[in-house]
C-alpha cells in the first residue's frame, strides 16, 4: 500500500527541498547560471513593450524615420538576445534536471542493492520500480519546468508591474482590477489538482505493482484458467487510474477557460479606459499599445504558475517518497573488516534464534558444526527452517540471538562482499537474467574468461548441452531462462557456482524439480562441486544425501536428530520414518 506523505500540503517544505538541493550542489555553478538566465529573460521580456511605447510616441508619431530605423534595430537585437537567453535557459535547466535525476537514480539503486531481503519480502516490486523510474523522472520536471520556470514567471510579473506603474499608474490599476479573480481561481485550481496528483501517483504505483506481479506469474494465471478474473482486477485498478487522471483533466479544462475569460475581461477594461484616455489626450497611443502587450504578458505567467506550482508539488511528493526509501534503516550492516583470501570452511551455529517477524520463531536454539570439507544435509518438512539456515549463513537476514561462526570468526566480523565471495549458492528456483549464458555465468565479472567458464562447464558436465545451443556461451537467454529447461538452468547455476570457486557451497533442493536422467547429470555436477569444499545440502529426495557426513533433521525450527544415514536409520526416529515412506513410494511406482 502507498503511504501518503506527511507534508502533502506543504509545497515549500524546507526539509524536503533542502534534501533535494543536496543533489544540486555538484552543479551549483550551473544552477546559479540558470538563475541569472531566468533574471535576464524576465528583464528582456518586460523591456520590449516599453521600447515599443517609446517607438510609437517618439518616432512614429513624430514621423522620425531614422529614429524608427534605430529602434527597429534595437528591438531586433533585443529579440535575438532574448531568444538566445531562452535557448540557454531551456537547455541548461534540462541538463541540470537530467544530471540530478541520474545521480538520484544511481544513489537510490545502490541503496536498494544494500537493503535486507526482509525489506523486499514486504515491499511490492512494482512500487520500487515506480520509485526508481517514475518518481525520479518527476524530479527532472522540477528543474526544467517547475522551480526555475516558476521563479522566471514571478520575476517577469514583478518587472512587468514595475514598468506598468512607471508608465501610468492609473492604467495599471484598471488593468489589475480582475487580478484578484485570477488569484482566487488559481488557488482553487491549485488545491484541487494537488489532491488529484497524489491520487494519480498512488494509482500508478498500484498499477505497476499489479502488472509486474501478474506478468511474472502468468504461467499460474493460465494454468488455473484465471485470465478473466485477473482481467477484472486489472480493469478495476485501471479504472481507478483513469478516474484520477480524468479528474485532473476536468480541473484543467475548467481552469484554463476561466483564466482566459478573466484575462480577456482585464484586457477589455484596459482598452476601454485607455482608448478613452487617448481620445481625451490623457494617454498616449504608445502607452495604450504597451499596456495591451503588458496585460497579455502578465496573465500568461499567472495561468502558467498554477501549472508550475503543481509540477513542483508533484516533485516534492516524489522527493518525499524517495527520501523515505533512502532513509530506510533496513540495511545490511557491513562494518566488518576481516577479509581473508581463502576460507578453511568451518561453520558453527551456536544457539541461534531467528524470526522473520517479531518473535514468530523460525529457528529455535539451533546449534551445529560443519568441519572443513564435510557435507552436512538438512531434511525436514516444509517450514521446518532449513532454508532459513542458508539465508542466515549468507547474512541475507540478521539473527535475533546466538552466534554464527565461520573459521572461528563471527559473521559480522567479515567484510560482507568477501564473505559472500567465499560462499556459493545453488537454489532450487534458478534465476537467469536476459542476456547470454556467459553473462549469466560471470554475472558481469570481467575477470572471468570464457576459458574459465568452459573449464567449469567441463567439471560439472555441462559442456555438451551448452555446445549444442546456437552460439554456445553466447546463446541469448530469455528473461528468467524461459527458453531453457529446468535441468539446463540448474546446470548453468552449477557452472556459475564453480567458476567463482567458493570454499563453502550451499545446495538448496537442487534436484527436486528434474527428471531422473537429468538428476543423474546434476548429481554428478553436485559431486564435482562438493569435492574439497564444505557443503551444506537441503534436499527432499533422501537418496541424494545418503553419502553426507552428517544429516540434520529439523522440525518447526528445532533440530530433532543428527547423525549419518546409517545412524539415523538405526535410531528409528523421524528420519527413518521419512526414509521408509519415500522408499515405499518408490516401490509403489
Amino acid at each position: 500500500m502507498e503511504n501518503k506523505p506527511k507534508n502533502i500540503g506543504q509545497v515549500f517544505d524546507s526539509d524536503v527541498l533542502k534534501r533535494l538541493f543536496t543533489f544540486v550542489k555538484p552543479y551549483i555553478k550551473t544552477f546559479y547560471f540558470i538563475i541569472f538566465l531566468t533574471l535576464a529573460s524576465a528583464i528582456l521580456a518586460a523591456l520590449r513593450p516599453f521600447l515599443i511605447q517609446y517607438t510609437v510616441d517618439h518616432e512614429i508619431l513624430n514621423n522620425d524615420w531614422d529614429g524608427l530605423t534605430r529602434m527597429f534595430v534595437i528591438l531586433s537585437v533585443l529579440l535575438v538576445v532574448h531568444a538566445i537567453v531562452q535557448y540557454l535557459h531551456t537547455y541548461f535547466a534540462g541538463w541540470l534536471g537530467q544530471n540530478v535525476v541520474r545521480d538520484i537514480r544511481i544513489k537510490l539503486y545502490r541503496h536498494i542493492l544494500d537493503l535486507r531481503l526482509k525489506f523486499f519480502d514486504r515491499t511490492p516490486i512494482g512500487t520500487l520500480v515506480t520509485r526508481n523510474v517514475s518518481d525520479v523522472e518527476t524530479l527532472s520536471d522540477v528543474f526544467s519546468e517547475g522551480l526555475a520556470a516558476m521563479i522566471g514567471d514571478i520575476l517577469q510579473l514583478v518587472f512587468i508591474l514595475g514598468f506598468m506603474f512607471y508608465i501610468d499608474w492609473r492604467l495599471t490599476l484598471v488593468s489589475m482590477s480582475t487580478f484578484p479573480l485570477m488569484i482566487i481561481s488559481t488557488y482553487i485550481f491549485k488545491e484541487k489538482i494537488k489532491a488529484t496528483f497524489q491520487e494519480v501517483r498512488t494509482a500508478v504505483a498500484r498499477l505497476n505493482s499489479f502488472v509486474q506481479e501478474h506478468i511474472t506469474g502468468m504461467s499460474i494465471v493460465q494454468i488455473f484458467n484465471n485470465e478473466q478474473r485477473e482481467m477484472d482486477k486489472f480493469m478495476e485498478i485501471n479504472k481507478e487510474h483513469t478516474r484520477a487522471n480524468v479528474r485532473s483533466v476536468l480541473y484543467y479544462s475548467v481552469y484554463f477557460p476561466v483564466a482566459e475569460i478573466i484575462g480577456a475581461a482585464g484586457l477589455g477594461l484596459l482598452v476601454w479606459y485607455g482608448a478613452y484616455g487617448v481620445i481625451n489626450d490623457r494617454t498616449s497611443l504608445g502607452t495604450l499599445m504597451a499596456f495591451i502587450l503588458y496585460i497579455q504578458m502578465f496573465f500568461r505567467p499567472i495561468r502558467q504558475i498554477a501549472d508550475r506550482f503543481n509540477t513542483l508539488q508533484l516533485g516534492v511528493v516524489s522527493t518525499e517518497r524517495l527520501m523515505r526509501l533512502l532513509d530506510s534503516t533496513e540495511l545490511i550492516a557491513d562494518n566488518g573488516t576481516f577479509a581473508p583470501e581463502k576460507l578453511h570452511g568451518n561453520v558453527s551455529f551456536q544457539h541461534v534464534w531467528f524470526a522473520y517477524n517479531d518473535e514468530e520463531w523460525v529457528l529455535r536454539d539451533v546449534s551445529f558444526e560443519v568441519k572443513a570439507g564435510e557435507t552436512v544435509a538438512f531434511v525436514g518438512a516444509t517450514g521446518a527452517g532449513k532454508t532459513s539456515v542458508i539465508n542466515l549463513l549468507n547474512r541475507f537476514y540478521e539473527i535475533n540471538k546466538g552466534h554464527i561462526l565461520v573459521d572461528g570468526h563471527d559473521l559480522k566480523e567479515y567484510d560482507l562482499s568477501v564473505l559472500r565471495h567465499h560462499i556459493g549458492v545453488v537454489l532450487q528456483d534458478v534465476f537467469l537474467f536476459s542476456g547470454s549464458i556467459a553473462d549469466n555465468i560471470s554475472l558481469g565479472n570481467k575477470s572471468i574468461s570464457e576459458e574459465q567458464m568452459w573449464q567449469a562447464a567441463d567439471l560439472v558436465g555441462a559442456r555438451k548441452f551448452i555446445e549444442r545451443l546456437p552460439g554456445g556461451l553466447h546463446y541469448q537467454v530469455m528473461e528468467r531462462g524461459a527458453t531453457l529447461s529446468v535441468g539446463q538452468r540448474q546446470l548453468i547455476s552449477f557452472v556459475r557456482a564453480m567458476v567463482y570457486n567458493p570454499e563453502i557451497i550451499i545446495l538448496d533442493e537442487a534436484t527436486s524439480s528434474v527428471d531422473s536422467e537429468t538428476e543423474e547429470l546434476i548429481q554428478y555436477a553436485i559431486d564435482q562441486l562438493r569435492h574439497g569444499r564444505t557443503s551444506i545440502v537441503i534436499a527432499h529426495r533422501l537418496s541424494t544425501i545418503q553419502k553426507a557426513d552428517k544429516i540434520i533433521v529439523m522440525d518447526r525450527g528445532e533440530i530433532k536428530e543428527s547423525g549419518s544415514h546409517e545412524q539415523l536409520l538405526e535410531h528409528n526416529g523421524y528420519y527413518a520414518q521419512l526414509y521408509h515412506m519415500q522408499y515405499k513410494n518408490m516401490i509403489d511406482l
